[in-house]
């Protein structure tokens, strides 16, 4: 689908009032960010055949194409769940279905993968975000699209990389008419702290929040009819 509608940033954005938010709580939804191409980027997500299921592991990062992984007897499901769900008992563990978006200047086969990479490198969002997060000389590293279905998850972790410049995460969503039994909830919290704040992912919005912060995805349950779709990422600066 090379067809589809250039993303654009929402000129009625109040960019002010969002930067007041975050400059308060670390955090900020941004509604209806895009002005055009929301939905048609939704079924194109939908339809893809190219994801790949990721999930840490003892001897790194284990990829599996997602239609091998989605069959009822997939062997190499069979084998790694098992511990997938033992480590996130204790430690940092993650797994759901992904596409790499390239950093700037990489060549990305997928159109669409590389509109949503030249949207987030263009000089227009990137003077919008250095007006909400007063991020200085912001740069985006690679980040991925995202597709959350029964089972998958994300444990607690604050983003906070040595060396890696990072100042602020975003979230974008892509998931239209979603149900807060479903689960794939993006949870604030502490570690040692029985209190916790969590977002329902929503259709066409942004979240950014400043890094460190501690937080997670909440297991999408078997009663979601479809998958939960976001592009997350970092904004960096050297300054």
């Amino acid at each position: 689908m090379t067809d589809l509608p250039r993303l654009a940033l929402n000129p009625e954005l109040d960019l002010a009032s969002l930067r007041d938010q975050f400059r308060r709580n670390g955090h900020v939804r941004v509604p209806r960010v895009f002005a055009g191409g929301a939905p048609e980027l939704y079924r194109y997500l939908e339809s893809n055949e190219d994801w790949v299921q990721v999930a840490n592991h003892d001897d790194g990062a284990h990829e599996v194409p997602w239609m091998e992984w989605q069959q009822p007897m997939s062997s190499l499901r069979t084998e790694l769940e098992p511990g997938i769900f033992a480590r996130a008992c204790d430690g940092f563990q993650y797994s759901y279905a992904a596409l790499r978006v390239p950093p700037s200047g990489e060549v990305c086969e997928d159109p669409v993968v590389a509109d949503i990479a030249a949207l987030m490198h263009s000089e227009q969002m990137l003077a919008a975000l250095t007006a909400v997060t007063g991020v200085k000389a912001p740069t985006f590293t690679d980040g991925q699209v995202t597709a959350y279905g029964p089972g998958d998850f994300l444990t607690g972790h604050d983003d906070d990389l040595a060396g890696s410049g990072r100042k602020v995460a975003f979230v974008l969503g892509l998931t239209p008419q979603w149900r807060l039994e479903w689960g794939g909830l993006l949870l604030f919290h502490e570690l040692g702290s029985m209190d916790c704040a969590g977002l329902i992912p929503q259709f066409n919005t942004l979240d950014l929040f400043s890094i460190p912060r501690y937080h997670s995805v909440s297991m999408v349950t078997r009663a979601a009819p479809r998958r939960r779709f976001s592009v997350t990422g970092w904004l960096s600066s050297t300054q």
